[in-house]
């Protein structure tokens, strides 16, 4: 019996809160299945098992903050599954197995008390082509109540079925009548803390879902404060309700911040940095660049962060002494080239999840694949191998116009590149003065597991790269 415990996401991580669970007991889970949603000071994180076997016991709720090691979950052989049971398959799918007898309520504890739910529609009226992201246990309530998920909105983390949707369109189609307002579970708690119609409400996410900032503009303004609240009293009644719900997002941004703070406060007293730049001719790469662009649809077309990034995993190939981890006082390689890449979220704070193999990536997968991370960063979907085994991260602030950055370590690893913006510069070509576009680039180190020289190796290989974009 193996147990599920809570992940350390980031050396910053001290503790998490379990938010959902997207499989049940009697489960079967394969290694890297998406288990459970877990949040962080920093993000909203899916959170992958580590191994293959039955899901025996869930012993933390939804809604539990536990310390980083808590046991979630225990995890027993896959041999033997209960009839009826989904199998947990990548990607978050469920295959369903044949079942032998009709499940009992007692085998999805889950599932609603009451009459026994209307039978299932025939397979023929279901919808052919369309998918639904949802848990074992949510498709079993589905299949219960008779509700094709194909035609509920999830209104989880990256569209997710929850339960709540399914007992809504279950609801919807006792009693018709308006149809339901497409929100986010959290806006929908929301909304009704501060009394505000969610019909009434326009949403701005994604398909016009209605979001917690929706609600907040729509809620009413504060009343005049009573004199006990001006004397500094406990507020009460609608006023709390109020008060406690304008504090969620605050509170998120200034975590987000504290954990951003004690981290960094960590890596300047622990690691003795050093620094070196370099500037680079980037006419090459800017030219391949260019003629890439002429020949691709709008929707293949590479921005100069490609490049860079391709540059800067290639480089940690040729020089692995900075692509790694400080641990116990002593250097750890890392398992391939994971390239941690800083995001700036749109509420303040950032976070750096890491493409993984980023050095086997041909440089059209690895634009797809960095669209599609910052997008998931945004989203608050990561996955938590994305934001725990970044083993060199890059920071890019040429977009914000800034033309050199020296970043600070993110501890455990050993090393930081950071480039700013591709400028036009004067400089010396074959004895003759010309402009030419350039890039500055740059490298943090940890002096604990390497010098200058080394570090000066790497910025030599990163600009050679970019000097001969036919190797990227």
């Amino acid at each position: 019996m193996a147990e599920f415990t809570m992940p350390s996401l980031g050396a910053d991580m001290d503790e998490g809160t379990l938010l959902e669970w997207l499989v049940g007991p009697g489960d079967l889970v394969h290694k890297g299945d998406p288990v459970a949603v877990v949040e962080t000071a920093k993000s909203t994180i899916e959170v992958e098992c580590f191994a293959t076997g039955t899901m025996t016991e869930l012993l933390v709720e939804p809604g539990t903050t536990v310390p980083v090691g808590t046991p979630l979950a225990l995890i027993g052989p896959a041999e033997k599954r209960p009839p009826g049971r989904r199998t947990r398959k990548k990607g978050g799918s469920a295959e369903p197995s044949v079942p032998t007898e009709p499940a009992t309520p007692a085998e999805f504890p889950s599932a609603p008390p009451g009459p026994a739910p209307a039978p299932a529609p025939a397979p023929s009226d279901a919808p052919q082509d369309g998918h639904a992201e949802a848990g074992p246990l949510i498709r079993h309530l589905a299949e219960q109540s008779g509700v094709h998920l194909e035609t509920v909105h999830g209104s989880g983390p990256g569209g997710r079925v929850t339960r709540t949707d399914v007992e809504a369109a279950v609801a919807a189609r006792a009693a018709p009548g308006p149809p339901r307002v497409r929100a986010t579970p959290f806006a929908r708690r929301l909304a009704a803390q501060l009394g505000v119609d969610l019909a009434t409400v326009t949403g701005t996410g994604k398909e016009s879902v209605v979001r917690a900032a929706d609600v907040r503009r729509a809620a009413p303004g504060p009343a005049a404060p009573a004199p006990q609240e001006l004397a500094g009293a406990t507020p009460s009644g609608a006023s709390a309700q109020r008060s406690s719900a304008a504090r969620p997002s605050e509170g998120r941004a200034a975590g987000m911040r504290q954990a951003i703070a004690g981290l960094m406060t960590r890596a300047n007293r622990d690691i003795p940095h050093y620094y070196l730049s370099t500037t680079v001719d980037m006419s090459a790469a800017m030219g391949r660049l260019h003629e890439h662009n002429r020949r691709s649809p709008v929707g293949e077309r590479l921005l100069p962060a490609a490049l860079l990034l391709k540059a800067a995993a290639l480089g940690a190939r040729e020089v692995p002494e900075l692509n790694g981890f400080w641990t116990e006082d002593h250097f750890t390689p890392g398992e391939g080239i994971h390239l941690g890449v800083a995001v700036s979220l749109r509420g303040g704070g950032l976070v750096a999840p890491a493409l993984h193999h980023a050095d086997t990536l041909a440089l059209p997968q690895l634009m797809n694949s960095l669209k599609d991370l910052v997008t998931r960063a945004r989203a608050g979907r990561l996955r938590g191998s994305e934001v725990s085994e970044a083993t060199i991260t890059v920071t890019n602030l040429g977009d914000q116009g800034v033309e050199t950055v020296f970043g600070v370590i993110h501890p455990p690893q050993v090393a930081l590149v950071g480039f700013g913006k591709v400028v036009d510069r004067p400089c010396a070509v074959d004895g003759l003065l010309g402009v030419r576009p350039t890039v500055t680039a740059t490298l943090s180190a940890d002096h604990r597991a390497t010098d200058g020289a080394v570090g000066a190796r790497y910025l030599t290989a990163v600009s050679r790269l970019l000097q001969n974009p036919e190797q990227l």
